[in-house]
């Protein structure tokens, strides 16, 4: 069960986290408690599920990557654990998913997004994936971006100020 406290924090990072040398400090500040309280508070909500994750989210396109691409595997389903993890541990994939096939128009069940500065950037990343995947790849499809989509996490109805650069 969340305090007025948790509460307050949650408002003050939902739209990210100051962009400040110590993010936690400033969020104590405003909230007239110690940077450790803030940081054991979040650490403890994240640890109960109330928050899921604490970290960056990258605008790829202000860091120069404007070849993106969700690439769409077709694995046997007994291998899809083993192979997403290791595509997912990729160093240019941002994301890996497992999601279920829509037969018979989408044979697909592993998603990964992956960004590249030049599009000789994104298909030597496919062509790994693809190796990686060897024989257990059964066919395959890349969705490339085409525009930015803003990026926010959940947002309570007190506050709804978007960001792009730390999300919590």
């Amino acid at each position: 069960m969340l305090d007025a406290i948790d509460r307050k924090i949650i408002e003050a990072t939902q739209a990210g986290l100051p962009l400040t040398p110590q993010p936690y400090q400033t969020i104590a500040e405003q909230l007239n408690l110690t940077a450790d309280e803030v940081m054991a508070r979040l650490a403890a909500m994240q640890a109960s599920g109330v928050i899921r994750r604490i970290g960056a989210v990258p605008n790829h396109y202000k860091l120069g990557y404007h070849y993106n691409g969700m690439t769409v595997w077709d694995i046997p389903d007994d291998k899809i654990d083993d192979l997403g993890r290791q595509v997912g541990q990729l160093a240019f994939v941002s994301h890996c998913y497992h999601r279920p096939r829509h037969l018979p128009d989408w044979p697909y069940n592993l998603f990964a997004m992956v960004h590249g500065k030049t599009q000789a950037d994104v298909d030597r990343q496919i062509r790994q994936i693809s190796d990686l995947l060897g024989d257990c790849n059964r066919g395959s499809d890349v969705l490339y971006s085409t525009k930015i989509l803003k990026k926010t996490g959940f947002r309570s109805r007190s506050k709804s100020t978007p960001s792009d650069s730390v999300n919590s």
